[in-house]
């Protein structure tokens, strides 16, 4: 049973009053809400057990390196991955996606090579490939979303060419919610000898994953909007794109022997994880993933799916509001613009004094916004803890607003 009442007292900042009005957190798209299990997990980390990782013998070292290694494996069963040594650790997508950027990526394209990528893609999945752009005249082959803002495989598939070298593709817009069948995209191109890089971000939030079963070579995600702490995350590397890659940061714990005139690198993981890392930070990460673990990412798309589906009855009854793409599968993310509202700005600074918490702006998906044709909308992303009552409060909010600014 879905005890939703039980699973918002795990997260105490849903408690708290913002201008005298209950919280109604419809932010999640940006960052979720932390349980107290994550909570509890890093203030043990500091107050109890901390101590730098790998370098140390004495107690505090060995206990931190291992709570922070463990971590890894807890990844690994999120995903689905078959090997450990395929998680690579780092702050979150935006450090994953640029390391492929610059270890696999960058040393074996040249001018005229091609990246596959959607209009639909966040910043952090398209800002590393223009580097490749600039730096060696990489070509950017982009797919525009359907009329529904859902995604054709046929067409993504179509765009692959002999110059093409990587497809980079979201598994959920986080403007748009749409799902990717990434499943068909990763089979497709696997078919033609192209990788494909799938931005887990938002897709591993709202939904079970399996690397294995999807088939992609690598993916990203981020633990802040797992609901764990931000600079955490990893991204799933397949081992044989592992040992294609050549190291992108230089420094400690990435290296096997240093000398004057030589250097010899440890095995990946390690290879791609130079410096000390964020320990507590994913320390808190595997607490939120556990916690994840527990409830069963299959309930929680459950949960989700009925406040999509609850959310979209009642905008339909509010014809002056627009909803920025309707896919058939559909997270439960809506982007929003009204009538006469003039900027979503707007719409965020009315709602925060009703409790509410959206967000307004472009998304850091600009390329998206000049395809619908919008500057910006006002985002309310709906997460694990949230209630059909919180939908309600939202459109009581949309309709203060239609009233002051219609």
């Amino acid at each position: 049973m879905y005890d939703i009442e039980k699973i918002r007292a795990d997260f105490p900042i849903l408690a708290r009053k913002v201008n005298g009005q209950p919280l109604c957190y419809l932010d999640n798209g940006a960052s979720a809400q932390k349980p107290q299990v994550v909570i509890d997990a890093i203030l043990r980390g500091y107050a109890e057990d901390y101590s730098n990782v790998h370098r140390g013998l004495h107690t505090l070292s060995n206990i931190s390196t291992e709570k922070y290694e463990a971590v890894r494996g807890i990844i690994a069963r999120f995903l689905g991955a078959a090997f450990e040594d395929e998680i690579v650790l780092n702050s979150g997508t935006t450090e994953g996606i640029n390391m492929i950027a610059y270890a696999w990526a960058m040393p074996r394209m040249q001018a005229g090579d091609e990246i596959v990528l959607s209009v639909m893609e966040h910043h952090a999945n398209i800002v590393p490939w223009h580097f490749l752009r600039e730096r060696q005249g990489v070509k950017l082959v982009w797919i525009e979303p359907e009329a529904d803002g859902s995604l054709d495989p046929a067409k993504v598939l179509a765009a692959i060419t002999p110059r093409t070298r990587l497809l980079a593709i979201t598994q959920c817009s986080n403007v748009l919610g749409t799902m990717v069948d990434v499943k068909t995209i990763c089979k497709g191109a696997q078919a033609q000898g192209v990788p494909v890089l799938v931005d887990g971000s938002q897709g591993a939030v709202h939904a079970p994953v399996n690397v294995a079963d999807i088939g992609c070579d690598f993916y990203a995600i981020t633990g802040h909007k797992l609901y764990g702490p931000s600079g955490s995350g990893a991204i799933y590397v397949r081992r044989e794109r592992l040992a294609e890659m050549q190291p992108f940061m230089g420094g400690g714990d990435m290296i096997r022997d240093v000398c004057r005139d030589t250097v010899t690198y440890a095995d990946p993981p390690m290879k791609f994880e130079a410096g000390t890392p964020g320990i507590v930070q994913t320390i808190g990460f595997g607490a939120a993933l556990e916690y994840l673990m527990d409830l069963g990412m299959e309930n929680v798309a459950a949960h989700e799916a009925d406040l999509a589906k609850y959310a979209g009855e009642r905008f339909s009854g509010l014809n002056w509001v627009q909803v920025q793409g309707n896919a058939p599968a559909k997270a439960a993310i809506f982007s929003l613009t009204l009538d006469g509202a003039g900027h979503a700005h707007d719409l965020s600074t009315i709602l925060d004094q009703k409790g509410i918490a959206v967000r307004a702006g472009h998304h850091c998906a600009q390329p998206l916004m000049q395809h619908l044709g919008v500057a910006a909308t006002a985002r309310a992303s709906f997460g694990l803890y949230n209630t059909r009552d919180e939908v309600d409060t939202l459109i009581d909010g949309l309709e203060l607003c239609h009233r002051l600014l219609g």
